[in-house]
């Protein structure tokens, strides 16, 4: 037998909800129309307003589009390093912290005293190598003069003792030739004497003729004696010639020298111009290092970091302060590598910095051929099988336009925001 299901009864209060909703949401349609019959343009002014919205946020979608930004950058600069290049005692410091100086202006000077002694006696020893090397250059004229004047005054010496000593021995056969002759005449008259002693002493003939012949025999002995007397002497001059003959070929011998004692000369020349030479870079070394004494700026900028004092003994390479450039000042910016896909060289950018509030105009000069993790001391090692994608960061160079940092405002180590403009 089947038994009837009595539904529960409702509470009164929730019957009373539902029997009164209709009638509010009637209620509020109703206001609804009533207002917008009283006010026809405001569907006109309700649509213009989505229009202006959807326009809106289509150009801040486009604005927000067209560049690529980061807070991970900051102002960069060359920090110049100060040093000494020789070593002494500071005498004095000419800036001080945080100055402003020109480029090549005097920043410390060092005692110079020392070096001043050592310029000194460089310039002398180099002055003493000059007057050396110019005596010995005046000497390798003179001794060519000379030796060409010997060479051929022994060459002549030469020839004049060989045609002393042809005539010398021609004079001798001469001498050799009378003494034969006068040997010759001398045995006539000895005999033409003893027929005439024969005939005289059985009065053949007269002793006047006698007498003659007898003259004429001592005539021919002194003749002989005179003959031979010429040839020894002429023998003695043929020895003197040929010893003055081998003299002069000695001092011909002695001359052809000469050539040999002038490339000695002009060595000993060339030898005191390469001292001339080594004197005057030693002179220009001191000089160098006398100038060395009075540190100075290598580029305009500012003075930091120093840690030169008065009284302070430095060493060749020993920092002394650094020179910030602020006309050479750049921003890294560390994008990240999703950024970078429309970035390219030359695009136009504008650097919003933090202490000035200032924007500045620049343009994107290059990108760093690796991440800045690569790049560190310790990279990662992503082969260690727990690899967890990262995404990594570019370093960006952005260079100032032409007369933006003119008025030295910035400082390397600022933070700044820059906005590359993609599009």
């Amino acid at each position: 037998m089947a038994q009837e299901t009595e539904t529960p009864e409702r509470p009164a209060s929730t019957r009373q909800a539902q029997e009164h909703r209709p009638s509010a949401l009637s209620e509020r349609d109703l206001k609804w129309k009533q207002f917008q019959s009283r006010n026809p343009r405001f569907r006109m002014f309700l649509i213009i307003g989505v229009v202006v919205l959807l326009v809106t946020g289509f150009f801040l979608w486009r604005y927000f589009g067209s560049y690529e930004s980061t807070d991970d950058a900051q102002i960069d600069g060359h920090l110049n390093p100060v040093s000494a290049r020789v070593s002494g005692h500071v005498e004095k410091l000419l800036i001080t912290d945080n100055q402003y100086v020109e480029a090549g202006a005097p920043l410390v000077q060092i005692d110079s005293r020392d070096y001043q002694v050592l310029v000194a006696r460089a310039k002398a020893d180099y002055d003493n190598a000059v007057a050396a090397a110019k005596a010995a250059g005046v000497n390798v004229p003179i001794t060519t003069t000379s030796t060409s004047s010997q060479l051929a005054a022994a060459s002549a010496e030469v020839a004049t003792a060989q045609a002393m000593l042809m005539a010398a021995q021609q004079q001798a056969e001469a001498a050799n030739a009378q003494l034969a002759q006068a040997d010759a005449n001398n045995v006539k008259a000895q005999n033409d004497l003893a027929r005439y002693k024969q005939l005289v002493s059985k009065q053949e003939i007269s002793q006047q003729q006698y007498d003659q012949a007898s003259a004429a025999a001592q005539a021919g002995s002194a003749s002989v004696d005179a003959a031979r007397a010429g040839l020894a002497a002429a023998q003695q001059q043929i020895k003197a010639d040929q010893s003055r003959v081998v003299q002069a070929q000695a001092n011909a011998r002695s001359a052809r020298t000469g050539p040999e004692q002038v490339t000695a000369i002009r060595s000993r020349a060339q030898s005191a111009e390469a001292l001339v030479e080594q004197k005057k870079a030693e002179l220009d070394a001191a000089q160098l290092n006398l100038q060395y004494t009075t540190v100075v700026s290598p580029v305009s900028g500012f003075v930091t970091n120093r840690t030169a004092e008065a009284g302070q003994n430095v060493q060749p390479g020993q920092e002394l302060m650094r020179i910030i450039n602020l006309d050479d000042i750049w921003v890294t910016a560390n994008f990240k590598e999703t950024q970078l896909r429309k970035m390219r060289v030359g695009q136009a950018v504008t650097v919003s910095v933090d202490t000035t509030g200032k924007d500045y105009k620049g343009h994107l000069q290059s990108i760093a051929g690796a991440s800045g993790a690569i790049t560190s001391l310790l990279p990662p090692e992503n082969a260690t099988g727990n690899y967890v994608k990262v995404v990594q960061r570019i370093p960006v160079k952005i260079t100032f336009d032409a007369g933006e940092t003119k008025e030295h405002a910035l400082r390397p180590g600022m933070s700044v925001e820059p906005r590359v403009w993609i599009r």
